[in-house]
C-alpha cells in the first residue's frame, strides 16, 4: 500500500543523463574557451570541444527517449502536461529574448551610429555622421559602395515558404485532434519539406551574398540574425521529423500530444520571428542601398 501513487504528478526515477549533459556543457564551453589560443593548446582544444559536443547530443537523445518511454507509459498526466507547457512557455520567451538582443543591437547600428562603429565606412560617410548624427544612420549600415540582398528576390521567396509551412504544420495539428492520422503524416512532411527548402535557399543565399561577416555593422548584425534563425529553422525542422517517425509509431492522441503540440509552437515562433527578420534587415536595414 505505501508504493501506490496518490498523486497526479510523475516522480521521475535516478537519471545519469542530466549529469552527463552538465559535464558535457561544461567540456563543449571549455573546448571553445582554449579554442581562442591555438597557439598555446593546438589540437587539443577540438578535441575538448568535439567531445563536449558528442556528449551533448548523447544527452538531448536519451534524455528526450525517456520523455517519449514516460508519455507512452501514461505517465503525463494533465498535470505534467500542464507544467510541461508552461516550461515550454517560459522555453519559447527565453528565445524571444534572445532575438530582441540582436534586433536591439541592429536598431542601435541604425539609429544611433558613432563612427568607431562603422566599420568599413568610406570618409564621406563618416564626415556624415560625424555632421548629422542619427541622420547618417543609414549610412553606417550600408557603406558607400556596398551592395545588399534583393529583399523581394530569394528573401521574400524564403517568407512565403515559411508562412505557407505555418499552415501546413496547422493542417497537421487538426488533423490529429480530429483524429485523421494521415493528414497528420501528410502535413508533417510538408512542413518538413518547406523547411528543408528554406534551408537549402538560405545557404545559397549566404553562397551568393555580396557581403562577408565581419565586414561592417550591417554585414555581421545581418548574419548573426539570419544564421541564428536559421539554426532555428533546422532545430525545428529536425523537431518535427521526430514527430513524424512517432507518428508512424502510432503514438499521440486527439487528447494526449504534448510532444506535437510543442513543436508546433515552436515552428510558428520561428514564423514570426522571420517575419520580423525580414522587414527590419532586409527591407529597411538595405533600404536605399545598391542592389546585388
Amino acid at each position: 500500500m505505501a508504493g501506490n501513487v496518490n498523486h497526479d504528478y510523475h516522480i521521475l526515477e535516478p537519471d545519469i543523463w542530466p549529469l552527463v549533459g552538465s559535464i558535457s556543457a561544461l567540456t563543449f564551453t571549455s573546448g571553445m574557451v582554449l579554442s581562442f589560443y591555438p597557439d598555446l593548446f593546438g589540437t587539443a582544444s577540438s578535441i575538448v570541444m568535439w567531445a563536449g559536443l558528442a556528449g551533448l547530443i548523447a544527452t538531448f537523445f536519451m534524455w528526450f527517449k525517456n520523455i517519449v518511454v514516460e508519455a507512452q507509459q501514461g505517465d503525463h498526466t494533465p498535470v505534467v502536461q500542464l507544467h510541461m507547457r508552461y516550461g515550454m512557455i517560459l522555453f519559447i520567451a527565453s528565445e524571444v529574448m534572445f532575438f530582441v538582443g540582436w534586433f536591439w543591437s541592429f536598431f542601435d547600428f541604425a539609429l544611433f551610429p558613432t563612427p568607431l562603429e562603422v566599420i568599413g565606412a568610406g570618409t564621406a560617410e563618416q564626415e556624415t555622421i560625424n555632421n548629422f548624427g542619427v541622420a547618417g544612420a543609414q549610412a553606417s549600415l550600408v557603406p558607400e559602395g556596398m551592395e545588399v540582398l534583393d529583399p523581394f528576390s530569394l528573401p521574400l521567396l524564403n517568407t512565403l515558404i515559411l508562412l505557407c509551412s505555418g499552415t501546413t504544420v496547422t493542417w497537421a495539428h487538426h488533423s490529429l485532434i480530429h483524429g485523421d492520422r494521415e493528414g497528420l503524416k501528410q502535413g508533417l512532411w510538408a512542413t518538413i519539406a518547406l523547411g528543408v527548402l528554406f534551408s537549402a535557399i538560405q545557404a545559397y543565399e549566404y553562397a551568393v551574398a555580396p557581403f562577408n561577416f565581419g565586414q561592417n555593422t550591417y554585414s555581421s548584425a545581418f548574419y548573426m540574425a539570419t544564421g541564428f534563425h536559421g539554426f532555428h529553422v533546422i532545430i525545428g525542422t529536425i523537431f518535427l521529423a521526430v514527430c513524424l517517425f512517432r507518428a508512424y509509431k502510432g503514438h499521440f492522441t486527439p487528447r494526449q500530444h504534448f510532444g506535437f503540440e510543442a513543436a508546433a509552437w515552436y515552428w510558428h515562433f520561428v514564423d514570426v520571428v522571420w517575419l520580423f527578420l525580414f522587414i527590419a534587415v532586409y527591407i529597411w536595414g538595405g533600404w536605399g542601398a545598391p542592389v546585388h
